[in-house]
């Protein structure tokens, strides 16, 4: 029999908005952050197995404390040289950035997205990953390229879709893509990233390879349909890969408990398909290298894939096209807990010895020079509105191993 009881009894039934908790206008709050000591959360054996390590799902990992000093089970790994190496690859980010978005809002491009307060995640990240490995990236992980020593005019040239753009015009300013360098063609499609790297992972394991996969994906994006399918074969088949999420805290225009709905954190979606999931400081140099290279190395031991939330915060807008100041506070990032990442590593490497601020205004200057003269050559060969232009041609070239007919007589009618 059914339930005859009065309607009126329970009231009508109302839909949970998430909403932010704050709005532009009203003071930053990150009261809800929880932030570990440096140096508090435990570093496991690689082949620890994942019910041991549920907590690091709802803790962040951390090396440098506010003294600019290295501490706990997951310091030590990095030496000064490579320290140093590390710092001028965000320095040289960062004004990568800067230049290039100014190229845009001078019209010699049509789009460009900062890395802002997040070039610790990419940069740090790619030192500990070995030539042949395969990232598949996001749009906002160029310090994967950079930290990998890719050139930066072509980068630029690719950004400016001129006569060297080593994509020949066939992709949005910045969706870069090298084989050589690990970076697999960045898709536009968000999400995509991890299934393609889950399935990528599973081929190297199935040719009996050494090399392993990563894949990357925004918090808004952890919504997408893509993201739990990659997981369950992830975790059915425990190929080589480590999962990367970045939570910036804001998707574009949304905050990430939009995305993250109930589960607390995001790094806690792995757990119920039996993953290990950590969460690190994504500002912090130090400790997203040495969770990387933990997680890395349970991917070549065959170990089987990890998780790992990378808690950072995007400072900038989300792209050339967007205005944040109409959905967060304009001094939220003056708030954000961690710091910057850049700023971090100077103070310890001041710290250790090995640095001052004398020396950092000098490799300012010298990352500055750089990157303009890499701008100024990727402009003499066209910018968006002036110069060089890929060939039309292109667009039938790379398609396919053999050009079939129906292409090549579209090529004679285009006459190119």
């Amino acid at each position: 029999m059914g339930d005859h009881s009065d309607p009126a009894e329970y009231g009508p039934l109302k839909l949970h908005i998430p909403e932010p908790a704050v709005r532009p206008g009203d003071a930053p709050d990150f009261s809800n952050v929880v932030i570990p000591k440096a140096g508090q959360v435990a570093r496991p054996e690689v082949n620890a197995d994942p019910e041991s390590m549920r907590d690091l799902a709802y803790s962040i990992i951390r090396v440098l404390n506010r003294d600019g000093e290295a501490v706990g089970p997951w310091a030590g790994l990095l030496s000064d040289e490579e320290l140093l190496e590390g710092l001028r690859h965000m320095m040289t980010l960062r004004t990568f950035d800067t230049r290039m978005l100014m190229a845009q809002r001078q019209g010699k491009t049509s789009f460009y997205m900062q890395h802002m307060g997040e070039e610790a995640v990419s940069c740090a990240f790619r030192k500990a990953l070995r030539p042949g490995d395969m990232n598949f990236p996001t749009y906002r992980q160029a310090g994967l390229l950079i930290a990998a020593g890719y050139p930066l005019v072509h980068m630029m040239c690719q950004i400016y879709s001129n006569e060297l753009d080593p994509l020949k015009g066939r992709q949005m300013p910045v969706l870069y893509s090298s084989k050589e360098h690990g970076f697999f063609s960045v898709s536009g499609n968000l999400a995509t990233q991890y299934i393609q790297a889950v399935g990528w992972a599973m081929a190297s394991a199935i040719k009996n390879d050494s090399k392993i996969a990563a894949g990357w994906i925004g918090d808004g994006s952890t919504a997408e349909s893509d993201f739990h399918a990659a997981l369950v074969f992830a975790s059915t088949y425990k190929p080589p890969v480590v999962l990367n999420i970045v939570n910036n805290q804001w998707a574009i225009s949304t905050f990430q408990g939009i995305a993250r709905g109930g589960s607390g954190t995001f790094a806690a979606r792995g757990l119920g398909f039996g993953i290990p999931a950590l969460r690190v400081d994504g500002n912090d140099y130090l400790a997203v290298h040495a969770v990387a290279k933990w997680a890395i190395e349970r991917a070549r031991r065959n170990l089987g894939p990890t998780l790992i939330e990378h808690v950072t915060y995007r400072v900038g807008a989300h792209s050339s096209s967007d205005d944040p100041s109409a959905y967060r506070p304009k001094t939220e990032s003056d708030a954000w807990p961690l710091g910057d990442p850049v700023i971090r590593l100077k103070n310890h490497l001041i710290v250790r010895g090995a640095w001052s601020e004398e020396r950092h205004k000098q490799a300012e200057a010298e990352v500055l020079d750089a990157v303009i003269a890499a701008q100024k050559e990727a402009e003499s060969h066209g910018t968006l509105h002036a110069g060089g232009k890929p060939s039309a041609r292109d667009v039938f070239e790379g398609v396919y191993a053999t050009m079939p007919p129906h292409l090549r007589r579209q090529r004679q009618q285009a006459g190119v």
